[in-house]
């Protein structure tokens, strides 16, 4: 497994995709034609749910499906990988976030993230975007993984994992083109602005984003090159 440093996560809830029960759900969803055969056979979107989940206040069983303009939230120990369109999610233990709808009912176009954290892997299509407490990320086909520290103002940590990715944070804006994970933090400041600096690579690994993309059909920038993380590319994220 490719490793990335770990802060204020464990490695359990980086390794979800070597759990027997997600591999076979997975294969089951690969197997069964997606989501277009989800909706056809009047499936659910889940590929698996771990623990406890709400959607829109009320407790989500697996079978049910998670819908655009959804509020989400995860307990303690709780994982939750799902599909909307041509986007996969893994959302970790402890998050609240919602997927506001786009043009059609299957498209995300907007995940406002609240709380806690999220693996995302966004297909090609109209501009979207990730919004959390101190960062503003617009994003076209790209994998991207988001998380918010509360403990510590609401610092938001933001890996673009490989794609091209509009970052604002108050009153600094950068265009993030990357294909080997290239973070930054976004902070506020204490006149209540944010800024955007270089990062680490913490809390998410090639392995999630992989298992998301192939959910959709999809293969990260790493996989097209036929080579593999650093051994391609290097680290781009900072120190």
């Amino acid at each position: 497994m490719t490793q990335h440093s770990l802060q204020g996560r464990t490695d359990s809830e980086l390794l979800w995709f070597q759990r027997r029960s997600f591999l076979q759900a997975a294969a089951a969803w690969t197997a069964a034609g997606s989501l277009g055969a989800a909706q056809a056979q009047s499936r659910g979107n889940i590929v698996e749910l771990v623990g406890d989940a709400t959607v829109n206040g009320e407790r989500l069983i697996a079978n049910q499906s998670v819908q655009t303009g959804d509020a989400i939230m995860t307990g303690p120990k709780s994982t939750l990988i799902f599909v909307i369109g041509n986007s996969a999610f893994h959302v970790r233990q402890n998050s609240n976030m919602v997927v506001e709808r786009g043009s059609t009912l299957s498209a995300v176009s907007l995940l406002r993230l609240l709380t806690g954290a999220v693996v995302s892997v966004w297909g090609k299509g109209s501009s979207r975007q990730i919004v959390t407490p101190t960062l503003t990320a617009g994003i076209r086909g790209t994998g991207v993984y988001t998380e918010i520290f509360g403990a510590d103002a609401n610092r938001s940590y933001f890996c673009n994992c490989y794609g091209t990715v509009e970052l604002t944070s108050g009153a600094d804006h950068e265009v993030s083109v990357s294909t080997y994970h290239k973070a930054v933090w976004a902070e506020g400041g204490n006149d209540g602005g944010a800024s955007l600096t270089p990062a680490r690579a913490i809390n998410h690994t090639d392995e999630e984003l992989e298992y998301l993309a192939r959910l959709v059909n999809q293969r990260t920038a790493w996989q097209i090159a036929g080579k593999k993380g650093d051994e391609a590319h290097g680290r781009e994220y900072g120190g």
